[in-house]
């Protein structure tokens, strides 16, 4: 695969047991920079997503580039802790905050704790009142706006579990009102992810100003509003667009957001600034000829990279080492006990054989972070380039 981002990593990464990730460390540097650079003209803070990607390596250099955490588990916040995270930069989301969990978050002096019902605000209040703490609560808004991506990553509509509804507004402000624990600091939206269309933003900021306006007439000041994140990337095409285009998303929210002159603008960016970076690289183990199909067996499978047997995600995949100038099309599975262990179908590739490396590509994203050792499989190691 001669025009592949990887080929100057390929002498490294043929000496290593497969399958492994392989994490360009250059390629992420060069991405959150360009995050970092473009959001910084308006003075935006971003916040990393754990959950796409919590490898050691790369919560540093998110640190190291000042950005703060965005967790979805206490495992996770005790993370951003250990990497050196500041507390008061830490949002902790998710539907479903265990009591252990919210007291962590109380105990360490978190930013935000990004609530999504009306019976979480209740919980962390009474768990507050307890511990004479008061919580900083930003409320997670369901805007009902299509983020036109998968069904299985959109979470903005009224049908899915995320956030609170336009029509608990009023009783969500009546708990904040009557709490001597609870300060409503930020208003929190997230619609999905990997999204592509940027008008889904132009319609989240037309939705934030809005529901930011009708909290001010309701008599609440709040400090800050955060967009989310969801920004998507390019999996079919990672060599010709391997960094987002973070100069026009931030750009458009400028545009079409608009605050208060009090309020900061907060993003919790993850699959954008890592996904690139990363490849699953795996071998042939077999090429099996049917009477219509061949197929090519990788010794990685879906313990590794889980997303195309979950919600059929597309991952390029290239031959790195085939000097072959003739093509076949082969589906491409892994070795799991399961028919669902499939990376593609009919994919038009070098004519492949066994001991052959191949990369999965933008899998830095998602990837890792959802291994499993099914089948006693062992879980990947890491290479970095």
């Amino acid at each position: 695969m001669k025009n592949s981002l990887l080929n100057k990593h390929l002498d490294k990464i043929k000496g290593v047991n497969t399958p492994f990730y392989f994490y360009d460390l250059e390629l992420l540097e060069s991405t959150v920079n360009a995050a970092v650079n473009a959001a910084g003209k308006y003075g935006y803070k971003l916040h990393y997503a754990f959950k796409a990607n919590w490898n050691s390596t790369i919560l540093e250099i998110m640190h190291r580039h000042g950005l703060g955490a965005d967790c979805v588990s206490g495992n996770e916040i005790e993370q951003a802790l250990l990497h050196g995270f500041n507390p008061q930069e830490i949002v902790f989301a998710g539907v479903g905050k265990t009591d252990n969990e919210i007291l962590l978050g109380l105990e360490k002096g978190i930013f935000s704790f990004n609530c999504e019902s009306l019976p979480e605000l209740e919980v962390i209040d009474q768990l507050a009142k307890q511990q004479g703490k008061k919580a900083n609560i930003a409320l997670r808004i369901n805007p009902n706006i299509n983020a036109k991506t998968h069904h299985y990553i959109t979470t903005g509509l009224e049908e899915n579990k995320f956030g609170i509804n336009p029509w608990e507004f009023d009783s969500a402000m009546d708990i904040l009102r009557a709490s001597e624990n609870l300060e409503l600091t930020g208003l929190h939206f997230h619609i999905g992810s990997q999204i592509t269309e940027m008008g889904v933003y132009t319609d989240l900021c037309g939705r934030v100003n809005e529901i930011n306006t009708y909290f001010a007439e309701n008599g609440f000041v709040i400090p800050h509003l955060n967009l989310g994140g969801g920004l998507g990337v390019n999996y079919h095409e990672p060599n010709g667009e391997p960094i987002p285009d973070f100069e026009t998303y931030f750009g458009l929210v400028n545009k079409f957001l608009t605050p208060f002159s009090y309020q900061e603008i907060h993003f919790e960016p993850g699959r954008c600034l890592v996904a690139q970076c990363g490849s699953l690289i795996t071998r042939v183990l077999y090429v099996k000829k049917g009477l219509n199909t061949q197929f090519l067996i990788l010794d990685g499978g879906m313990t590794e990279l889980l997303r195309p047997a979950l919600y059929q995600a597309f991952h390029k995949i290239e031959n790195l080492s085939s000097t072959s100038l003739t093509t076949e099309f082969y589906d491409v599975v892994g070795p799991i006990c399961e028919s669902s262990d499939c990376f593609g179908k009919k994919v038009e590739l070098p004519v492949s054989k066994r001991g052959d490396i191949v990369a999965l590509r933008t899998a830095g994203a998602y990837g890792q972070t959802m291994a499993s050792r099914y089948n006693m499989r062992d879980l990947p190691e890491e290479v970095y380039g």
